[in-house]
């Protein structure tokens, strides 16, 4: 694993996370009953503490009954206010000990408030859905939540045997006792808290593609009706994978599961190793396969290579706009430069106040940083010509895989592997990630 970037309260969320301390393995045991949207839970979790002496730390947690807590096996004192569950533990913990956190708690899990609606746990008509970016995890499981906090997961859920549970990572046992199935899930990658990814609903599995001895297991889960619509959106997803490892290298997980969930979301949101996608995204004409293939890049760029703080989403979302652009390219529909040309035709139309490399709490998923951050990405290939930039991009995510990034460890790397005057490259980088008014389009490069 790469090195990891030191990170202080993230500037977009202060409140959410705490630098004091890591985390470095969750065990959730999780009893769902999707008709009175009842959860009762029980979290252990595995920590170090920092460089300093701990006397306290603070976890986030959304607005359920505690039943009991634990630090090392004795009672601490806590409060659980707006969010924030803040515990003293009996004896202060030494600098740099490892200790264990177990949460007891119930309740009804509801969305966290955001500048973007109620994010996290949703109950859905018939089952549930959990989209945490950026801070929704808290709605049902106690957490520090910060991207670059990154942990193992083991997972239980218990819900009625009508409903299937599906996670990211491997499914380890799936156990039925009366009218309830415990659905077993091992993430043992190290994953950030907002992309722990759940679904319990009535679904239809089926295998996309043929992983062969090597290649990555691929599941669809759907509402039975859409089998056939289902087929069509998603047939050249394997593809897709087989393209993104020749590009990206290989996959940073251990295997790839979509779900869509019987009812429209705004937009399909990625988990670790899972993607979450609406009814709406569903044809049956390949109508949103360009989101197909932008939230499978989202396992390299985001989940796999994560931001240390949200300041530098840009990382995740641009790269991510740009795997749509080169599967666009790859599958003989249109180039990389006619889509950059048509998304730099749109953007000089819009308001030019945003900056890349930190676009603020309200703009951080604007369609333009989206734009922009594809814009950046294509700007930094006709810079560096395909063969070097294609050295370039995969190299980011190997050399980085399951690490914690930010903007200026890539300008470093993109430097690496430029052959022209390296005040080339820090004019596009300080026109396309720190300035606001739109540069010019390059024509493309002739190397």
């Amino acid at each position: 694993m790469s090195g990891q970037q030191k990170t202080a309260p993230d500037p977009y969320f202060p409140g959410n996370g705490d630098s004091r301390f890591r985390v470095h393995r969750y065990e959730l045991d999780l009893d769902y009953r999707p008709g009175p949207n009842r959860l009762e839970g029980s979290a252990r979790l595995s920590a170090i503490a920092g460089r300093a002496p701990l006397a306290e730390f603070q976890l986030n947690l959304g607005d359920f009954r505690i039943n009991r807590i634990r630090v090392d096996g004795r009672a601490p004192h806590y409060t659980l206010r707006g969010g924030k569950l803040r515990v003293r533990p009996a004896k202060t913990l030494p600098a740099g000990s490892a200790f264990t956190v177990e949460v007891h708690y119930s309740g009804n899990p509801r969305p966290v408030n955001s500048p973007w609606g109620g994010i996290g746990w949703e109950e859905l008509t018939d089952g549930a859905l959990v989209a945490s970016q950026p801070v929704g995890a808290p709605s049902w499981f106690p957490c520090n939540d910060r991207p670059a906090d990154k942990a193992s997961y083991q997972i239980a859920v218990t819900a009625p045997s009508a409903y299937q549970v599906v996670m990211g990572g491997r499914l380890l046992t799936r156990t039925t006792r009366a009218s309830t199935t415990t659905w077993l899930y091992e993430q043992a990658a190290p994953t950030s808290s907002y992309l722990v990814g759940l679904s319990v609903g009535r679904y239809q599995t089926v295998l996309l593609g043929d992983p062969g001895l090597r290649g990555v297991p691929q599941t669809g889960h759907f509402p039975a009706h859409l089998l056939s619509d289902f087929s069509r959106d998603f047939a050249r997803q394997p593809q897709m994978m087989t393209l993104f490892e020749e590009l990206f290298g290989p996959y940073p997980f251990g295997e790839y599961g979509v779900v869509v969930a019987d009812e429209e979301i705004d937009v399909p949101v990625e988990a670790q190793g899972l993607s979450v996608f609406g009814v709406n995204h569903v044809d049956g004409a390949r109508g949103s396969e360009h989101l197909v293939a932008h939230e499978l890049a989202h396992q390299w760029f985001g989940n796999s290579v994560t931001v240390a703080d949200w300041r530098h989403i840009w990382l995740n979302e641009g790269l991510a706009k740009y795997a749509e652009w080169l599967w666009s390219e790859r599958s003989g529909a249109r180039s990389a430069q006619e889509l950059a040309v048509s998304a730099h035709r749109l953007l000089a139309t819009q308001p030019q106040d945003l900056k890349l490399a930190d676009p603020g709490r309200k703009w951080m998923f604007d369609d333009r940083l989206y734009e922009r951050g594809a814009l950046a990405v294509h700007a930094v290939r006709r810079a560096l010509g395909d063969a070097a930039f294609f050295r370039m991009l995969r190299e980011w995510a190997v050399v980085h895989r399951h690490g914690v990034v930010g903007t200026q460890m890539f300008t470093a790397h993109v430097e690496r592997f430029a052959t022209g005057p390296a005040d080339e490259l820090d004019e596009l980088f300080g026109t396309w990630l720190y300035g606001t008014l739109l540069p010019p389009l390059s024509s493309p490069s002739p190397r």
